[in-house]
């Protein structure tokens, strides 16, 4: 999965005009670009705190909190983009974030 173009969907309410995409280069940047958006999110929420910690249930919750969230990975095998649903990208983030860890 390593540089391969990958685009997030996301819905972040029930509001249908809240759809947007995000591209990146990669599986893995995508995922950072995930946890990006929690981050942010975090700060938004809790503007006098300096250092937010979180953890991996947070994060799910945060993902599983949005409306909709799905990938589109492109595979050169077939030239194409194949779809990933949300548990897929959960998998993928906690994979990452060990990865990162350790």
């Amino acid at each position: 999965m390593v540089n391969k173009h990958t685009i997030v969907l996301m819905q972040p309410s029930p509001n249908r005009a809240s759809r947007t995409f995000m591209d990146y280069e990669s599986v893995s940047q995508a995922i950072d670009g995930i946890c990006g958006l929690y981050e942010r999110k975090l700060k938004e929420l809790n503007p006098a705190i300096r250092n937010i910690t979180y953890d991996i249930s947070d994060l799910y919750n945060f993902i599983d909190g949005l409306a909709d969230l799905s990938a589109l990975v492109y595979s050169p095998s077939v030239q194409a983009y194949l779809p990933y649903d949300r548990e897929w990208i959960k998998g993928r983030t906690y994979q990452h974030l060990k990865k990162m860890a350790g």
